[in-house]
């Protein structure tokens, strides 16, 4: 029998179906919608084993709910702004828009050869004024409704790039190019007032029933709501300042209260301008950076001054009032008390500046002259130590006391706080979404006329410039508004911006007025299903909530919803990791192994490698396989059923070769097998009813559906070589028409996940009909057999398998004839019976 010859099966269906526009999103929005959207990839230049997985699994479902008779939307698009094209036109003397439109040809190749059931009609690209001028009008939108606004804040500065840094790009303390040690420096930005919205993020999460619990924690946790207490603290000293407001969750330390410590930016700060060791220790705080990691990390320095500050619950009590690196305006009221015996970072502090540190909180296992000593005590525990409210658990009893106290003597209130800052969506690149604001000679804020939408950046540009590359474009910053010429600002938007709305796009790509049609979105959203990585489950998640909240602001045509109902994350592709000798990165075609336990390089046998542990396969350890290579060597079909098969989607996988080759002998199996079916089809034979195959299809049919609604894609092949031995087995055995309609149906169910075999096999049945999803005839799942349980006396003596539904009488007679318990009565009468139907049978005898 002929070998299935996967390169000539795959490029006719790949032609087929984009010939047909088989995956065309219909336009009758009176059918059931299904929106299935993967998380749009970075073109960076070609596809790896993770998008193979991603893409694989929404195609899995798509391809499943278009059988069962949705209207399917399942589109594609780049995310296709952001630095990593910037830096390697930049590295490479390239323009940025020819080094990604490139990588995207490359990578929608790649994508094709994996036949996904992709609408390429609805393709985006945020990286084109088709798309970006809808987002600067959104931008004017949001601007229009308060939702957008311009301060100064601090930002991780590179003095050598002389940039500003996104967290994620300062690595240990520096910039991820430079090197240099990142500063902290004031900067007027662009801000997205998406803390408006707190509680409204919050609560939504509560209906997010199909979300990943894990997802939603992380988001709540970000969110951070917190019950505390604004404190007012009195303030003795040599300045006209009668008190200092704080915020804490802690109110119940107060008792263990050793300092005050302040943001350099506080208003207090305002009495030290020209104090010169102020300035110096001001300059010094710059270095620490923005990030909490940075802070986390930084050693701990203050300010003393000659202020100090009076413990409200405790007037006996006066401690020092500092200004200290670690307090950031941006928290509360950028300051903070310190209780060293109970958070490690204020105990820190007060080792170095030799400030008391008093214990007021005990574990529940310990006495009262338990004593902090080496590192702070923060778990929960019982108060000592701290008057009324010693004895007390904490955190809960002791913190509610403490803040009833506050209340009731005017020294403090109950407040909700949020961790949730706003979005900082200034960037000082030059690929991206420009922003479509200009100033006046006076400096004041000019909208960009909607009309004079899109403002495109200027192409072929040296981008070898310090700091910002559209700083030094004179004739692109000039434009005329109102016959003014006005400047134009030169930051981009963050690209998490262009990552959240592109959902939004695609219900309406053609679009022209507006983002979006309306209609389109009343039908289409939410996404019914997203699939993803959890390294994007909070920003990227939590800014497209706040996105869609912020277009119903004050929009009563816009219905607020959350953007996807469903959401799923899928576990990373990982692979051993290798190293030579002098610690290089080596990939696994520099390495080969003879004995699966010794490895050596193939460069020179003799040298040895070092294997280490399985990692998510990444560029930058080297362990990555070529998608492309593996599609050509076994076939797209044998790709997609090795990376669902090993493990549930949601945890990793692990890549090996030997998987590889059995998912492609499975594939050239079941090509054999076909053609057997094929064959027998063909034969003459008398039509008849044959219920073991049907059975097994219709109980196959319930177990397909129930697991592709579960994502559990790693059972379903576990079934496919189950099918298999049972087809073997049942090819002679099974009346013709019989083995034609089952065999479709099961070809019709591995459709999904391997669409270029079974499109060949349908074809070589002949079959002109479009397929749909099988139903489930109920009838042939029903058991005719039950296992009873027989008791004797109350004692299991067996198990039977009878009848299903028996009347007592004849279930009685039949157990009877049981040889093992026939034996057990030896003619012994039958006292009276107990019957649990279907279940147990209890036969007591004398």
């Amino acid at each position: 029998m002929d070998r299935y010859n996967f390169k000539l099966v795959e490029e006719k269906w790949q032609k087929f179906w984009e010939k047909n526009q088989t995956f065309k999103s219909g336009a009758d929005k009176n059918k059931k919608k299904f929106y299935c959207l993967e998380m749009f990839p970075y073109p960076s230049g070609k596809i790896h084993m993770g998008h193979v997985r991603n893409y694989t699994i929404g195609d899995v479902l798509a391809r499943y709910k278009k059988l069962q008779g949705f209207n399917v939307l399942h589109p594609m698009g780049w995310d296709s702004f952001g630095m990593p094209a910037e830096n390697a036109a930049r590295e490479n003397n390239l323009d940025p828009k020819d080094w990604t439109e490139k990588n995207i040809s490359t990578m929608k190749t790649q994508l094709k050869k994996l036949g996904l059931s992709i609408d390429w009609d609805r393709e985006i690209s945020t990286c084109s004024p088709d798309y970006y001028k809808h987002q600067q009008n959104f931008f004017l939108e949001l601007f229009d409704k308060g939702l957008v606004y311009r301060k100064e804040n601090y930002v991780n500065w590179d003095p050598i790039d002389q940039t500003v840094l996104a967290n994620e790009q300062v690595i240990d303390g520096k910039g991820w190019r430079s090197g240099a040690q990142v500063e902290r420096k004031k900067l007027s930005q662009w801000f997205f007032n998406i803390s408006k919205f707190s509680e409204q993020l919050l609560d939504g999460l509560n209906n997010l029933s199909e979300w990943p619990n894990k997802v939603k924690v992380m988001q709540k946790n970000w969110i951070g709501k917190s019950y505390g207490c604004e404190i007012d603290f009195k303030i003795e000293g040599d300045l006209p300042i009668k008190n200092i407001k704080c915020y804490t969750t802690r109110p119940d330390t107060l008792f263990g209260f050793s300092f005050l410590a302040l943001s350099v930016d506080h208003p207090l700060s305002k009495y030290f301008e020209k104090n010169p060791e102020f300035q110096n220790f001001k300059s010094e705080c710059s270095k620490t950076g923005t990030t909490e990691e940075s802070i986390a990390q930084a050693e701990k320095i203050g300010f003393k001054t000659n202020l100090q500050a009076i413990n409200p619950i405790d007037p006996k009590m006066k401690v020092p009032v500092y200004f200290a690196n670690f307090v950031l305006m941006d928290y509360g009221f950028g300051a903070v008390f310190g209780c060293p015996a109970h958070d490690q970072r204020d105990f820190e502090f007060a080792k170095k500046y030799k400030l008391n540190i008093k214990t007021v909180v005990r574990p529940e296992d310990q006495s009262d002259d338990y004593l902090v000593k080496n590192a702070a005590f923060e778990e929960n525990g019982v108060m000592i130590n701290s008057s009324f409210l010693n004895g007390l658990k904490t955190p809960g009893e002791a913190i509610e006391k403490s803040i009833d106290y506050l209340t009731k003597n005017n020294l403090g209130k109950k407040k909700i706080n949020f961790r949730l800052k706003d979005w900082g969506i200034s960037r000082q690149r030059y690929w991206g979404c420009p922003i479509p604001i200009a100033y006046d000679k006076s400096g004041n804020i000019v909208k960009v006329p909607r009309k004079m939408l899109p403002i495109k950046l200027p192409e072929k540009i040296n981008l070898n410039t310090k700091g910002n590359p559209l700083d030094h474009q004179k004739k692109w910053k000039e434009i005329k508004i109102n016959g003014e010429i006005c400047i134009l600002d030169t930051d981009t938007l963050d690209t998490f911006v262009d990552s959240s709305w592109y959902f939004l796009r695609f219900c309406s790509p053609s679009e022209n007025e507006y983002g979006f049609d309306s209609e389109d979105i009343k039908y289409w959203m939410p996404v019914d299903q997203y699939i993803g990585g959890v390294e994007h489950a909070i920003l990227h998640l939590l800014y497209s909530r706040f996105f869609m909240q912020a277009l119903a602001f004050k929009n009563s045509n816009f219905i607020p919803t959350e953007p996807f109902k469903g959401l799923f994350t899928q576990g990373m592709v990982c692979h051993e990791t290798y190293k030579d000798e002098n610690n290089n990165w080596l990939s696994p075609d520099e390495v080969f192994s003879e004995d699966g336990k010794n490895f050596f390089e193939n460069k020179n046998k003799q040298k040895k490698v070092i294997v280490g542990p399985s990692e998510s396969m990444s560029k930058s350890k080297k362990n990555t396989i070529d998608p492309e290579r593996i599609i050509s060597q076994y076939g797209a079909d044998s790709v997609r059923l090795f990376i669902l098969s090993d493990s549930p989607p949601e945890k990793d996988v692990q890549w090996s070769d030997q998987g590889m080759i059995a998912s492609y002998k499975f594939v050239q199996k079941f090509w054999l097998l076909h053609q057997k079916i094929i064959e027998h089809i063909n034969k003459k034979d008398i039509d008849g009813e044959d219920n073991e195959l049907t059975i097994y299809t219709n109980k196959l049919i319930e177990k397909f559906t129930q697991s592709l609604e579960k994502f559990n894609l790693n059972v379903i092949i576990a079934y496919l070589h189950e099918t298999y031995n049972f087809l073997n087995k049942e090819i002679n055995k099974t009346k013709i028409n019989n083995l034609k309609d089952n065999y479709l149906k099961i070809l019709t169910l591995m459709f999904p996940l391997l669409p270029h075999l079974v499109s060949e096999c349908i074809n070589g049945l002949k079959i002109s009909d479009k397929i749909k999803w099988p139903s489930v005839e109920k009838k042939y799942l029903e058991e005719k057999f039950v296992n009873i349980v027989i008791q004797i006396n109350g004692k299991k003596k067996s198990l039977i398998k009878i009848e299903k539904d028996l009347e007592d009488k004849q279930l009685i007679e039949s157990i009877k004839k049981d040889t093992k318990i026939s034996s057990i009565l030896n003619n012994k009468g039958i006292f009276k019976h107990i019957i649990v139907k279907n279940k147990l049978v209890n036969l007591i005898i004398k």
